[in-house]
């Protein structure tokens, strides 16, 4: 006889993704018996279920252990992972949700969508991304890429009678099946290195010695591009601007911010558990598209005449900042710093870019346009969004005392601290890229507040309820966090990586 022993499930651990099931399956229901003028229940019931669902990552913050397994067991302890990093990173998907959802109310409703399926996709796809927080192990990576990257391909297609949004997804679709295709022999070639998915068996069967040296770094290689697609780093972000700017702008709002971030998270899990010994290989990659990533995004946003398509090559900049520590880490012991810069630049740059795509859809209401040129004289009738804009654009360049300077801070001071020619050439790279930046910055804001409207007409915008509450919150956080940044720092002080591997 075999004997089989059930694993233990610590329900507590596991409640943010039930409630998240449990809202998927709610919303579903709802949208079958629901008339067609009241649809927008579903939206209400996704931003309290996203709520809800934040309720047990803060009681696991305040009343659980430092790091829990939501699985035990023989053989799957410690692939499913709960620990600050996790409950962190849990929170920030969970609220810029709930940030989407307010942005998409009017957006679905006045667009004639399908407002339940939508919704539908948009808590799946946050559900994958609380699942990448907790993985720890190859499977459970893939598996929630997936739960993610899906939904995500079809909001970005949701404007079915539209081409550039067809386009839109048909792109994001074809690279993203591509991407997954290159992780996933990356990942196959890990696993038969160790023998193992389990990122820290991982971590200590690759030593980039012996006769297997070139299926350890071709295996690297492979998962960190097919990571890099969902990034948008250079030079794997062809799909970014025309998804950003046929999609939906809250489904673009959500792609720039939540997915790129969930992004994120699975390389930072990856570097610093299953490649802490790998330094030498990824380092000079990662090092590189970083560069080129902040570089090619900020010399092509300069000639954008669309603010979309402006911020889709502003958020690949972005994305070369976030870069910046990861190609450094584990140079002179400085992954502590690493690890907290990522994770404060990416809570920051939320907040920020959230709130500068709910202005953009504010005014669009009005304008019908997506042009840079149609926000001049905004101020002459909406000072209030114009105000907005400013200070999450002034955000996004990196000007105190908004909250872009201090994860802008970090990132540098990541780098410096690494020191040697990677930490000081990178660190050159990014100061040069975060004047060039600012530039495009500038012209948005010219055009706001010196140039006249274009067509005369200075009628009010009026901003529908939920807009102006996803405004309150990214407003509030974007200055909270550069005018007290130890409200940030002590959040990253205490993103501790459970399982990481120090050489």
């Amino acid at each position: 006889m075999f004997a089989f022993s059930s694993p233990i499930i610590d329900y507590h651990a596991l409640a943010p993704e039930l409630v998240l099931a449990a809202g998927i399956c709610t919303v579903l229901l709802v949208d079958l018996f629901v008339p067609d003028s009241r649809r927008w229940i579903t939206g209400t019931l996704s931003g309290f279920f996203m709520l809800a669902a934040l309720l047990p990552v803060v009681t696991l913050a305040v009343l659980g252990d430092d790091v829990r397994s939501a699985l035990s067991g023989e053989g799957i302890t410690g692939r499913y992972v709960v620990d600050n990093f996790a409950l962190v990173m849990k929170a920030l998907f969970l609220l810029s949700g709930y940030v989407v959802v307010l942005l998409s109310t009017n957006e679905m409703e006045e667009g004639g969508y399908y407002q339940g399926e939508f919704y539908v996709m948009l808590l799946s796809s946050v559900l994958g991304m609380v699942m990448m927080a907790s993985s720890r192990d190859l499977v459970s990576i893939f598996v929630a890429l997936e739960f993610l990257s899906i939904p995500a391909y079809m909001m970005a297609a949701w404007k079915k009678r539209d081409r550039k949004s067809n386009e839109a997804g048909v792109k994001y679709y074809l690279l993203g099946v591509f991407a997954s295709a290159v992780m996933l022999y990356g990942m196959s070639l890990l696993f038969g290195i160790a023998g193992s998915t389990r990122l820290s068996d991982i971590g200590e069967a690759i030593t980039l010695d012996g006769d297997k040296i070139g299926v350890q770094v071709v295996g690297i290689v492979f998962v960190i591009v097919g990571f890099a697609f969902k990034v948008s780093a250079v030079p794997f972000h062809t799909w970014a601007p025309d998804t950003y700017e046929g999609a939906p702008t809250p489904v673009t709002a959500f792609l720039s911010v939540a997915s790129k971030a969930a992004g994120f998270v699975a390389l930072v899990v990856l570097i610093f558990i299953a490649f802490p010994l790998a330094y030498d290989v990824y380092r000079p990659f990662l090092w590189v598209m970083a560069a080129l990533t902040m570089t090619v995004g900020n010399v092509v946003a300069l000639k954008q005449t669309n603010i979309v398509r402006m911020l889709a090559y502003s958020s690949v900049s972005q994305g070369g900042f976030i870069l910046m520590p990861l190609a450094v880490a584990f140079t002179n012991g400085n992954q502590g710093a690493s690890l907290r810069a990522v994770m404060v630049y990416l809570i920051i740059y939320a907040a920020t870019n959230l709130g500068a795509f709910a202005v953009v859809i504010a005014v669009s209401r009005k304008t019908r346009s997506g042009e840079i040129s149609s926000f001049g004289g905004l101020f002459q009738y909406a000072p209030g969004l114009t105000v907005m804009m400013t200070i999450f654009l002034a955000s996004l360049a990196g000007i105190p005392p908004l909250g872009g300077w201090y994860a802008k801070f970090g990132a540098f001071r990541a780098a410096v601290d690494a020191g040697g020619g990677w930490g000081y050439g990178i660190a050159v790279i990014a100061a040069v890229n975060a004047v060039i930046a600012t530039a495009y910055y500038i012209t948005v804001m010219r055009e706001m507040w010196m140039k006249p409207v274009p067509d005369g007409d200075t009628t009010p915008i009026k901003v529908p309820a939920s807009l102006q509450a996803a405004l309150a919150i990214c407003g509030v956080a974007t200055l909270a966090f550069g005018v007290l940044p130890g409200l940030i720092a002590e959040v990253g002080s205490i993103t501790d990586l459970a399982g990481a591997f120090n050489p």
